[in-house]
């Protein structure tokens, strides 16, 4: 459960900015949208190469 404490005076929307901040960091949404279907774990492990080389070739185009 996430809880936000709200000090005397502090504006609302800036507590609500702080829950939304820490509910994204959670990553519940996101494991909640990786739930709702089913991937093969052939595919799982697909994307995941295609993504380390996506991010390999990124950290070598900045060297």
């Amino acid at each position: 459960m996430i809880i936000v404490p709200v000090k005397d005076g502090e504006n609302i929307e800036r507590a609500l900015k702080r829950f939304k901040r820490k509910f994204e960091r959670t990553g519940v949404l996101k494991e909640l949208r990786t739930r709702q279907q089913f991937d093969k774990p052939s595919v799982l492990k697909r994307l995941k190469m295609q993504r380390a080389t996506y991010i390999q070739k990124l950290r070598d185009a900045e060297e």
